[in-house]
């Protein structure tokens, strides 16, 4: 049997192990720690169109999170351009590192406004709105349609207007909005569908981040809410890199897969 004093010396002996591997832990810095400023992955900062809300990104949200990547779906009120920009702006803001946004739809128009937060390194349009200074939706549509005469698409022929919020019937959701998905979820996506604000279409941009920001646009070649000449178009104005998918105006929900890898590539970016 061990004396006493010879337990105490292996009680302290012990205790003072341990407090040399706690303190060699806690002196090694963290992969998150060593992997700071450019080196570190940005956060994903995804922005939802109109009639829509963040779930919009379900299905691309889990392969980003696989990869490593931190991702905020913001959930955008659609009442004006600006408080959807102070949303994305206030999910900004909870980042410590960089930033990517990606913008669907009028969720373009958005992250264009929203973008210039020096956090933002980049920016990635899902079938989005990339206006210049001074444009809306609205000019952007009758210069597009009614001036230069581009082929117009039936997805917002018919909306429904209630109390100055904008929504698409159901017939709508399932015909040309997210044509490509099952029926029964694009009657989910009707279900869900977030009332858009009609002062938001002409709402003008003002310092389009696109100007300084490296851009990546996503053209949904089988789009019926933007005419995908336009969607061409925009991304060629702001010098995107630019990738065509065969798909609805929902590509997000139609082929997550192909969307991610491009916001990937726009997190690569230098």
């Amino acid at each position: 049997m061990k004396s006493k004093g010879s337990m105490a010396a292996h009680v302290a002996s012990t205790a003072l192990l341990l407090l040399l591997l706690l303190g060699k832990v806690f002196s090694q810095p963290s992969s998150q720690s060593r992997s700071s400023g450019d080196d570190a992955k940005p956060t994903i900062v995804l922005v939802h169109g109109a009639f829509a809300d963040g779930s919009s990104w379900n299905k691309v949200i889990p392969i980003l999170q696989k990869k490593g990547y931190q991702t905020i779906a913001v959930q955008n009120p659609l009442t004006s351009l600006n408080d959807d920009v102070a949303f994305v702006n206030r999910a900004i803001a909870e980042v410590k590192g960089n930033v990517v946004l990606v913008g669907h739809s009028w969720g373009g128009a958005v992250i264009t406004q929203a973008g210039n937060d020096d956090k933002v390194k980049s920016l990635v349009y899902v079938a989005g709105y990339a206006p210049d200074e001074g444009q809306s939706l609205e000019s952007i549509s009758k210069d597009a349609y009614e001036t230069r005469k581009i082929p117009n698409v039936p997805g917002f022929a018919d909306p429904v207007i209630s109390d100055g919020f904008i929504r698409l019937k159901e017939e709508t959701i399932v015909k040309h909005f997210a044509q490509d998905l099952p029926e029964q979820e694009a009657k989910v996506l009707s279900a869900g569908q977030g009332r858009f604000h009609v002062s938001t279409l002409g709402a003008k941009i003002l310092n389009p981040a696109w100007k300084t920001k490296p851009s990546f646009y996503i053209v949904s070649d089988n789009d019926h809410v933007i005419a995908p000449q336009l969607e061409t178009e925009m991304a060629a104005k702001i010098k995107a890199t630019v990738i065509h998918l065969p798909a609805s105006h929902v590509s997000m929900l139609s082929q997550p897969e192909k969307v991610a890898e491009v916001i990937i590539k726009a997190a690569a970016a230098k």
